[in-house]
């Protein structure tokens, strides 16, 4: 029997949920007021974001090569334990920012993050361990930067979290195959019941081996829609978020061709936010192009030597900064 040929299992959250009883609007809206979200590391994608990327749901980030989907997926496995400098500067300026962008990030807890681990898998073989360290030093040069900023009277927190123990929190996966990918998406669920301090999975990407291996798109449909289920009920399961890196491809309609994410447009369905990255000018874009509780909007980011940025962090911190003298 092959991994294709593996019979569906019942689904016994939804019988339990059954047993238990209906679950009510109010009850609803209180838990999406108190899901968690990890940073992207720029205010103005978080903002757009509703706080950041959020647990219990799969989010799809789409775009050309170069505009810095991987770098993103680097962003996340590590700021699930760190923290946004500027964030957190600037709600300390602004008492009116999103409460939720300190709170939801939740990282080691004095730091306001998640405190969590990461499942980086990776299809393509774009993990650049060297450009992880890269933002984890980053990443801590920040959180030393808060301290020094915010705790002027009084002696500064002993930072005693290193940029190894940042990449020691992520645990990777190097996959081969779309029977590989399969595999892995089927043993998750074990492997996060084992490790519950896991808060995010990225995939990158979700595309590669079902763009090559696959002739019948029939089948190839049936099993990326059984993935989809999968994973969206990982993340609801254990409070964690999915994040599915795509591809790009070109799509003739209405006489002329342009770009559209990979996978055709039922897997569009597949996820509960779509996020596109697109060039405008010189300028890299993030689209929100689909979401049931985000309205459609776009936000500048710059890639930089420590991650994901603002395109202007840097005169944005420098202003916070004198604001606290």
């Amino acid at each position: 029997m092959t991994v294709l040929d593996t019979p569906l299992k019942p689904n016994i959250n939804c019988q339990n949920s059954f047993h238990v009883g209906a679950q009510t609007a109010w009850e609803m809206l209180r838990e999406e007021d108190m899901l968690t979200r990890i940073t992207t590391s720029c205010a103005d994608l978080d903002n757009i974001l509703g706080g950041g990327i959020s647990c219990k749901e799969v989010t799809e980030i789409g775009g050309v090569p170069g505009i810095g989907k991987t770098q993103l997926g680097y962003v996340f496995a590590i700021l699930g334990f760190c923290i946004n400098l500027e964030l957190l500067l600037l709600l300390r300026g602004n008492k009116n920012y999103r409460i939720q962008l300190a709170v939801n990030v939740q990282i080691p807890a004095h730091y306001g993050g998640l405190g969590g681990k990461a499942i980086y898998i990776d299809t393509e073989g774009s993990f650049m361990v060297e450009r992880a360290m890269q933002i984890a030093e980053a990443c801590v040069k920040d959180m030393l930067e808060y301290d020094g900023l915010l705790r002027k009277d009084s002696q500064a927190r002993q930072l005693k979290m290193q940029p190894k123990e940042l990449l020691g929190n992520i645990f990777y996966f190097r996959i081969c195959s779309y029977t590989e990918q399969i595999a892995m998406i089927n043993f998750l669920e074990k492997f996060v019941s084992e490790h519950k301090d896991v808060k995010v999975v990225i995939i990158d990407s979700i595309t590669l081996h079902f763009r090559q291996d696959f002739d019948d798109m029939a089948l190839r449909t049936r099993v990326l829609s059984g993935m989809a289920l999968k994973l969206m009920k990982l993340a609801k399961t254990f409070s964690l978020a999915v994040v599915l890196l795509n591809q790009v491809t070109t799509k003739y309609s209405e006489g002329s061709f342009h770009l559209s994410l990979a996978l055709g447009d039922s897997w569009s369905h597949a996820c509960t936010n779509r996020v596109i990255l697109y060039w405008n000018g010189n300028e890299r874009c993030a689209y929100i192009d689909k979401s049931p509780s985000l309205p459609s909007a776009s936000a500048p980011y710059s890639v930089t030597a420590k991650g994901i940025r603002s395109l202007a962090s840097n005169s944005k911190r420098l202003k916070m900064m004198q604001a606290l003298d």
